[in-house]
This record gives structure tokens, sequence and C-alpha cells, in this order.
């Protein structure tokens, strides 16, 4: 859907950081497509060509968005520090987990259940990206209500066509971080029942 005003992907970044007071923050353009981010350690909204230079709503959605998590960080939003500060030990998990979780299943099977160490590190880390993904949902979902707010409030939507299709494509775009936190919680309850379902039977 065209954007009635015709304005860019980049140009709704670099309007929603103004209005909100933000100098500070850089609005770039990465190759990656659906890489759009915002990075809080380099002070950049991070956007794909199609939102960079794009001029549909959907574009304007996904650019507010990620301009949203700098008015998080700007704004000190306790769940983005929350979730910043989890994110070294997420990607020390993240490396952990694929082998240390096979290593631990075949160690405990072969062991009968008497060597269950090596799973237990495994299902360790996969809890802590497990809760990882639990804390991004309301990080989430606050930048596509600040999104919202100020696309309607700044006259960038117009009518509301344009305001249901941003909102139906932030809630899509937050529905994909719910997928991913449903799918972590139920592969850690099938690897938390190895573990101790084994060492009851044990």
């Amino acid at each position: 859907m065209p954007l009635g005003n015709g304005m860019s992907g980049a140009e709704i970044a670099q309007k929603m950081l103004n209005d909100n007071g933000i100098y500070d923050v850089k609005v770039l353009s990465i190759p990656d497509r659906l890489g759009d981010h915002y990075n809080p350690s380099d002070k950049t909204v991070n956007l794909s060509p199609e939102v960079y230079s794009g001029r549909s709503v959907a574009a304007a959605a996904v650019a507010a968005h990620e301009c949203g998590h700098a008015v998080q960080h700007a704004k000190a939003y306790k769940w983005l520090g929350f979730r910043s500060a989890m994110v070294p030990m997420v990607n020390a998990a993240s490396k952990l987990t694929s082998w240390v979780l096979m290593l631990g299943v075949m160690l405990f099977a072969f062991s009968k259940g008497g060597n269950p160490w090596l799973l237990a590190v495994g299902v360790g880390a996969l809890a802590i990206t497990t809760i990882f993904s639990f804390i991004t949902l309301p990080v989430e979902f606050d930048a596509s209500n600040r999104a919202l707010e100020w696309l309607n409030h700044a006259g960038v939507t117009y009518n509301g066509e344009e305001h249901d299709g941003a909102k139906d494509a932030l809630k899509w775009a937050a529905m994909t971080y719910v997928v991913a936190a449903l799918s972590a919680l139920v592969t850690l309850l099938y690897y938390a029942s190895i573990l101790f379902g084994g060492r009851r039977s044990d």
C-alpha cells in the first residue's frame, strides 16, 4: 500500500527521531533483507533497502518501529535495558546450546541417566535463551505501540486504511517473536523432560 505523503522509510525514521528530540542516532541503509534493527551500542537505526527507500505503509511502519527502540533507549525503558544486559550471556549460551545438548543427550542415554551434568548445562543454556525470547516480547510490543502512536500523532498515516495497514504489518512482525518464544519454550520443556524424567526413572 503506497504511503499517501510519499515519504521514504529513511525520511520517516529521521522525522520520528527528531520529533522525539533524538539527534544522536543515525539512520543507515544495510544490505540485509529483513535485517532491520536498532543497535543501542552505536546508536544506529539500520534499515533494509526495501524499508530505507520504500514509500509504502509497511516501510513506514517498520522504520517507525525501529525508531521506537531508539525512543526506548533514550527514555531508559527498563525492559530494553534488561534485554541489552542479557545479550553477552545469550550469545555465549547460544554457542553452547546445540552441541552441548546433542552430546549431553548421548552421554545421558549411554550412562542410563547416571551422568546428567553435560545435559544439565545444555538445558541451562537453553533456559537463558528462552528467557531472553520472552523478555524480547514486551520490548517489541512497546516499540510497535510507540510507532503507531507517533504515526497517527504526526499525521504520517492520514486515513483509517493506512493506519490499519501499519497496525497489521506490525502485528504480524510481532507474531514472529511470539512464535520464536513459544518454540524456544517447547524445546526447553522437551530437553528438561529428558533430563528430569530420566533421572526420576533411574
